[in-house]
């Protein structure tokens, strides 16, 4: 089915099909995100109005909206130009007051003759203790009261566009409905109450009250549950497509893993074996390696990931372990060599600033298999860059490489394996929304020896002491990161930047403690600060957040986070992750600086009391919401019209079982349920699902 099915054609036409818009409104209709009948369908009433009428407005709170049938009494014309006409009504008990402004002519007299009654909907308000409406919604004759809609949906609007516009156009994509055959399991639809999908959509349009606006308001609950299965189902068909694509079986006898655990002075934590048991069951399959190594600060991923570079070379082949940045690439480089001696396994390095000659030799090393593993930046991506038998490519923070570049490294190899770590802790709902299409192994104990990490709110009205307590610190042989919100002065922001801070700091610690590190240093530079920091030759590091993810100073047991309310709660988390690394008691001493708003209060907190990076993450979440998370723009996240990822959570891990589950029994999705599910895909607009089946 690669082209649109017939029955979904009349959701899919041009809007200004729908009565009441044309080429004026349609525009208009762009801008709250609704360009064709389906739109209209996906985009439900926030609120309702309830219009059921009351036989008087005594004693109705202002500002409610209210319907009653009320006598016209009498007329006041408007006295001068610009101010209100107004018509005076009572209905059963009191007398109200209908105020309009600019009413033309006749048309009062003509809607509102005296001595006849008149259904009067609209917002009820006080003035000088009368009750009066502004302007009402519906003025109706008594023998057409019912077409008064009892509950009236509120839909999002833009300047230029009504209610009434609105509803009327949604009414109408309504009368569109096609009777879909049904793509829910029928056991989970039946469990959770859900109706039929065109119910469901009737239903969300209709709301009877603020219950039915209610996420898990049946209707609701069922139509978001259809934006994550057609979300769900479209990552299992790339996920098929990854895993059909032909593996290589890369088996090892661990005998070189033997004795590098045998040298380690500490026994890897369960969940390092655990997930080394799932990447090595993987890598021994047919089947090609999509893994995702989720772990926290210091859960110990680069020993996991070690591991399995070994066992790639054990089995015959080459690994590379890909970093971010050249600092973090050196990092791993002076943590794994020795591990690598110990294997007799030979490790290099290869980064853009190699020598030329250097480089050559290198290259024609790896082309030859005489390196078994290579730690590399971007430099490993160029075309001269060749492997003899790339089996293995590991990739270290997934978020600063994109999906293509995966690729390119894949295709330096056949059918390599890819394993992918990231050291910031995602919530399950989300990892599943961007990573859906990869099988995830989670590290969730730290190592044992590392002790906790003291932190502590400071005022900065104590910054002095701050400083003072730097001094001593110093003094006693210890290194100190000092984190500051911005690089450059701005006029508006009173944030102190970090030039400013290293010249007070080094002015209170004296010449040579202090270095500087920011994202405006040339790289040479910023290489060199963070040298000195790493072999001790500076004691202070004054830096934005570039050292952020991955550095590792043992020796630095001090981190300060200056105006620490202006940072998100996963940074603060990574920040405070860079000590405790060795064996002296760390503290972390986020300023502030007073009064904190609300939100501010509740993130410091979160951090000062938790150091479970999963739990910090799912707060940060549940505070700032998935796309803010993630940075919308550059996540990969699905923008949902009517799932929302926050407080639906749950329901994602349940779409994914159900769309793994469907292409498990109806792979070619040629049975009934999976034919309705590529109608499904197709009204979810989910073009890219389509593409792969076809492929498939």
């Amino acid at each position: 089915m690669s082209t649109r099915p017939p029955i979904l054609f009349p959701l899919f036409a041009g809007l200004e099909t729908l009565p009441g818009i044309g080429a004026k409104t349609a525009p208009l209709f762009a801008q709250i995100g609704v360009e064709r009948p389906r739109d209209l369908l996906f985009t439900l009433p926030h609120a309702v109005i309830d219009r059921r009428p009351v036989p008087t407005v005594q004693g109705v709170a202002p500002g409610t909206v209210v319907s009653v049938t009320a006598t016209v009494r009498a007329h006041y014309p408007a006295p001068r130009r610009g101010a209100p006409a107004r018509v005076l009504v009572e209905d059963a008990r009191v007398e109200i007051q209908l105020v309009f402004f600019h009413a033309k002519g006749d048309w009062l007299e003509r809607q509102l003759p005296i001595g006849q009654r008149r259904v009067i909907s609209g917002k009820l308000e006080y003035f000088d203790g009368q009750a009066q409406i502004v302007h009402p919604d519906h003025i109706l004759r008594e023998d057409k009261a019912d077409e008064l809609p009892r509950y009236e949906p509120v839909y999002p609007l833009t300047a230029g566009l009504s209610q009434k516009l609105v509803g009327k156009a949604a009414a109408a994509a309504l009368d569109r409905l096609p009777d879909l055959p049904d793509w829910i399991d029928p056991s989970l639809k039946a469990r959770e109450g859900w109706p039929d999908w065109a119910d469901a959509v009737r239903a969300a349009h209709a709301p009877e009250g603020l219950d039915d606006l209610a996420l898990q308001a049946p209707a609701r609950a069922r139509l978001a549950y259809d934006e994550l299965f057609a979300h769900q189902l479209t990552l299992a068909l790339a996920r098929r497509r990854t895993r059909r694509a032909k593996g290589r079986v890369s088996r090892s006898d661990g005998r070189a893993a033997a004795r590098v655990l045998a040298a380690l002075p500490y026994r890897p934590t369960e969940a390092q074996t655990r997930a080394v048991e799932e990447i090595l069951s993987d890598m021994g399959s047919e089947r090609r390696m999509h893994r995702l190594l989720q772990g926290d600060v210091g859960s110990g991923k680069t020993l996991v990931a070690f591991l399995s570079l070994l066992a790639a070379v054990e089995a015959g082949g080459q690994g590379v372990m890909m970093a971010p940045t050249e600092i973090l690439a050196r990092q791993h480089l002076e943590g794994l060599a020795p591990l690598a001696a110990l294997a007799g396994i030979r490790l290099e390095i290869l980064t853009g600033r190699d020598k030329a000659a250097e480089r050559r030799a290198k290259l024609a090393d790896l082309a030859e298999g005489r390196i078994g593993i290579l730690v590399g930046t971007h430099a490993v991506f160029q075309k001269d860059v060749e492997f003899q038998d790339l089996r293995l490519v590991v990739i270290d923070e997934q978020h600063r490489f994109g999906v293509a570049q995966r690729m390119e490294l894949g295709a330096k190899g056949a059918a390599v394996d890819m394993l992918v770590m990231t050291a910031t802790p995602i919530p399950r709902s989300l990892a599943l929304a961007q990573y859906g299409d990869m099988d995830v192994s989670v590290l969730d104990e730290k190592p044992p020896g590392r002790k906790p990490v003291k932190t502590a709110l400071v005022s900065a009205e104590r910054h002095d002491e701050v400083v003072e307590h730097l001094r001593r610190a110093v003094a006693e042989g210890r290194q100190a990161y000092w984190v500051c919100p911005l690089v450059e002065e701005s006029e508006l922001v009173d944030l102190i930047s970090a030039e400013d801070r290293f010249r007070s700091l080094r002015a209170a610690l004296g010449e040579g403690v202090v270095g500087l590190v920011h994202g405006q240093l040339p790289p040479a530079d910023k290489d060199a600060a963070m040298a000195d920091f790493v072999a001790g030759r500076t004691r202070v590091l004054v830096a934005t957040t570039v050292i952020e993810v991955g550095v590792n100073v043992p020796n630095a047991s001090i981190m300060v986070i200056e105006r620490a309310e202006t940072f998100g709660l996963a940074q603060l988390h990574q920040l405070r992750g860079r000590v405790g690394r060795g064996a002296a008691q760390s503290t972390c001493l986020m300023i502030y600086k007073p009064p904190l708003s609300e939100g501010g209060e509740r993130r410091l907190q979160v951090l000062r009391d938790s150091e479970d990076g999963f739990r910090i993450a799912e707060e940060d979440l549940a505070m700032r919401g998935a796309g803010d998370m993630i940075g919308t723009a550059q996540s990969g996240l699905p923008r949902f019209r009517v799932a929302d990822l926050e407080r639906q959570a749950g329901m994602m891990a349940v779409a994914q079982t159900d769309a793994r589950n469907l292409l498990e029994s109806d792979p070619e999705l040629a049975g009934p349920r999976g034919l309705a599910a590529r109608v499904m895909l197709w009204l979810m607009e989910q073009d890219r699902a389509i593409r792969l089946m076809d492929v498939g």
